[in-house]
């Protein structure tokens, strides 16, 4: 029985853990996404600026 409550916390700490990285993940991508849009928002109005 102790062997299978070990296995048991080791599973549910697995799944925790798993469910973390691909939080951060998706949490990363959307920031990262956010930051590239800034980026070319910025550029296009530096690249409008100087044609004037």
């Amino acid at each position: 029985m102790a062997v299978a409550g070990s296995f048991l916390q080791y599973l549910i700490i697995m799944i925790i853990l798993a469910a973390v990285g691909i939080l951060g993940a998706f949490v990363g991508k959307i920031l990262r996404d956010n930051k590239d849009a800034k980026d070319a928002k910025t550029a296009m109005t530096n690249e409008s600026e100087q044609e004037q």
